[in-house]
C-alpha cells in the first residue's frame, strides 16, 4: 500500500496519507495539520500522485497566553515587517486575545 506524502506549505511538517486514509478524503474534505493546526481543503483525490490541498488558513499560538489564532490577511496587513536576530523577515504580531506583541517568521506564499 503506498503512502503519499504531503508537505504543510505553513510549517513544512510532513502529512503521511495511506491510501485507505486518502479514500476517506472527498473533494471538499478538510485536513487540519498536527503541527501548525493549518486548515487545508482536498482539491483533487483522483489516486497516485493526483492529489492536491488549497491552504485555508493559518493558525498560531500566542508564546504570551497559549491561544491559538488564525493569522488573516487583515492582521498581516497591520503587522510591521522587520529582520529578526537571526536575519529572517518577521511580523511583528498583535495578539488578539492578550495584546502581546511577538514576532512570527512568515512562509514565502505569506510575504
Amino acid at each position: 500500500m503506498a503512502t503519499l506524502m504531503i508537505e504543510c506549505p505553513v510549517c513544512a511538517e510532513v502529512l503521511e496519507l495511506t491510501e485507505e486514509d486518502r479514500a476517506d478524503l472527498p473533494v471538499g474534505e478538510v485536513i487540519v495539520c498536527d503541527s501548525c493546526h493549518s486548515e487545508m481543503e482536498v482539491t483533487r483525490n483522483d489516486g497516485g500522485e493526483d492529489f492536491e490541498l488549497e491552504l485555508l488558513g493559518a493558525m498560531t499560538t500566542c508564546p504570551n497566553c497559549d491561544e491559538e489564532f488564525e493569522v488573516t490577511p487583515e492582521l498581516l496587513q497591520a503587522a510591521p515587517l522587520t529582520r529578526a536576530q537571526d536575519g529572517v523577515e518577521v511580523a511583528l504580531m498583535t495578539c488578539p486575545h492578550c495584546r502581546a506583541k511577538f514576532e512570527l517568521e512568515l512562509a514565502d506564499e505569506a510575504v
